[in-house]
């Protein structure tokens, strides 16, 4: 779907959608208002981290209401706990009503982003909430080099599961030294809460959600990191 992004001082809703009517009138191209943002965040490219992308963004409307586009929070693949921390996070800048007020809560923001660390650290977050689902590209037995997605296909297929290309694997990285190659990771339904979890690869998977969001605003991975003091 394209996006026309527009700014104008002090513009009414109305304006906007005078100015639809008219590009649909004189170009017979469908088109319509959405809202008008009091604040938006657009992401860097992952090619190129100096451009910003349009289907990467997050904002919030006049009327309050939150906008996201293409963030962890949005990503199918995305473990819960990171989820949990990035909503959190957006609810409390969601109540700013401009940049300046965006950039005050940004302290209050990572000091979330520091809460969900410590309660990663503890070990005990719940299985449910560590899941990450990854599509397999190959067939289990086809898999050379060997990704966390391709080590849980593989336990599947040797408990005599049905595993196949193109099927989504959910499973947790582990703190087990056991598995393969130091690859670590086990099938959601094998899972054993006394193997237990990964903390720093969980850790590390909130800091890349929380640099994602901040990035536009100066806050890279090592300041992040520093912030957080992990």
């Amino acid at each position: 779907m394209d996006s026309l992004w527009l700014r104008k001082e002090n513009a009414s809703d109305k304006e906007y959608c005078d100015l639809c009517h008219e590009i649909e009138t004189k170009l017979d191209l469908p088109i319509s208002f959405e809202g008008t943002y009091k604040w938006v965040v657009f992401l860097d490219s992952r090619i190129n981290p100096c451009v910003p992308v349009l289907n990467r963004y997050y904002g919030v409307f006049r009327d309050g209401k939150l906008k996201t586009r293409g963030i962890d929070l949005r990503r199918h693949d995305t473990a819960d706990i990171v989820r949990d921390c990035q909503r959190e996070i957006l609810a409390l800048l969601s109540r700013a009503s401009n940049s300046i007020e965006f950039r005050e809560l940004i302290p209050s923001a990572l000091e979330i982003a520091k809460r969900y660390v410590r309660l990663i650290r503890t070990g005990r977050v719940p299985a449910e909430k560590l899941l990450l689902e990854k599509r397999l590209s190959k067939s289990p037995e086809e898999y050379k080099s060997l990704s966390h997605q391709a080590i849980a296909a593989q336990q599947l297929h040797r408990e005599g599961r049905y595993v196949h290309a193109g099927q989504n694997i959910r499973y947790i990285v582990t703190a087990d030294k056991a598995t393969i190659r130091g690859n670590r990771s086990v099938p959601s339904e094998l899972f054993r809460e006394a193997v237990g979890y990964d903390v720093e690869a969980y850790v590390k998977l909130l800091i890349t959600s929380i640099t994602n969001i901040f990035l536009p605003l100066g806050y890279d991975a090592s300041m992040i990191r520093e912030t957080l003091q992990t």
